[in-house]
């Protein structure tokens, strides 16, 4: 399911990753089996192939990264991020000077890899809600420097984004409520300072939510809540602000998905998606 109308993956933080790999990769010199035993004026095409079947995202970094080593590779991408692919499928190829190709190969599949894993995994909790409004959501639990490329797969693998920063967003949490004393006063508090932001407020139980939705904010996530006391959280939003959305949170597994998703929430909150990546396998063939 290509992704043609959603938020581009952005080049700047992604290119930054790139340069980083590279620069530890050259950290103490040349790739010094690819000079030995490369020819200076070999030529090679190569193919990005899965191993397995998954959903691919972050294809940009195959040319962003060649690119960076040496502009004269030519990169012909074969799919589009979202789209689910098979064993031996050509993702993408490469060709031109062979030491090029093969001294950027690993940057580019780290990169590569590691997003497509987080789509892969989006995909499976996505299809888990088939007939439901729900849907999954990541976190900020992102490895420092990848968040961009980490949400960028989640929205590649059918899931929304939670915050993206500290600052694009309210999230009323515990501690912020245990410091002034009450959610009333955090939430008012939030309002004053930043009136013009989305707002979220965490609650532990359903006597916290009926205190929250007096205040009708945007969304509200029921931590560690069961299923059933999900569904009485729903039918008590229903009653008190149908506007709201809710967001179940905490612990939350792939044979519990559906589960919590036909109890009418709006979203699932599922931080494993990027903290917990299981790469997709891909691998670059000669041709």
């Amino acid at each position: 399911m290509p992704i043609s109308d959603a938020k581009p993956l952005n080049p700047t933080a992604t290119l930054r990753l790139i340069q980083l790999g590279l620069d530890e990769d050259f950290v103490h010199g040349p790739d010094a089996t690819t000079v030995a035993t490369i020819d200076a004026d070999a030529t090679m095409t190569a193919n990005f192939v899965p191993r397995k079947p998954g959903v691919v995202a972050g294809l940009e970094v195959i040319a962003w990264t060649m690119h960076a080593v040496d502009p004269s590779i030519s990169v012909d991408v074969r799919a589009a991020d979202g789209d689910e692919v098979s064993p031996g499928d050509v993702l993408a190829t490469v060709s031109g000077p062979a030491r090029s190709i093969l001294s950027a190969e690993r940057t580019a599949l780290n990169l590569l890899t590691y997003a497509s894993g987080i789509a892969t995994a989006t995909h499976r909790w996505t299809r888990e809600f088939t007939g439901t409004k729900a849907r999954v959501r990541d976190s900020r639990k992102t490895l420092p420097g990848y968040r961009d490329l980490a949400k960028y797969a989640v929205r590649c693998g059918g899931g929304v984004n939670h915050r993206m920063s500290l600052g694009d967003a309210v999230l009323i949490k515990d501690n912020h409520v245990a410091s002034v004393g009450s959610v009333a006063e955090a939430y008012r508090r939030t309002v004053d300072a930043f009136p013009d932001l989305p707002r979220e407020v965490e609650v532990d139980d359903l006597d916290q939510l009926r205190e929250v939705l007096a205040f009708k904010p945007h969304l509200v996530m029921l931590d560690n809540f069961s299923v059933e006391l999900t569904r009485d959280g729903v039918a008590l939003r229903d009653e008190l602000s149908p506007s709201t959305m809710l967001e179940s949170s905490g612990g939350l597994t792939l044979d519990v998905a559906r589960a919590y998703a036909e109890t009418g929430v709006d979203y699932l909150a599922v931080g494993g998606l990027t903290h917990s990546v299981t790469i997709l396998d891909i691998g670059l063939d000669a041709a």
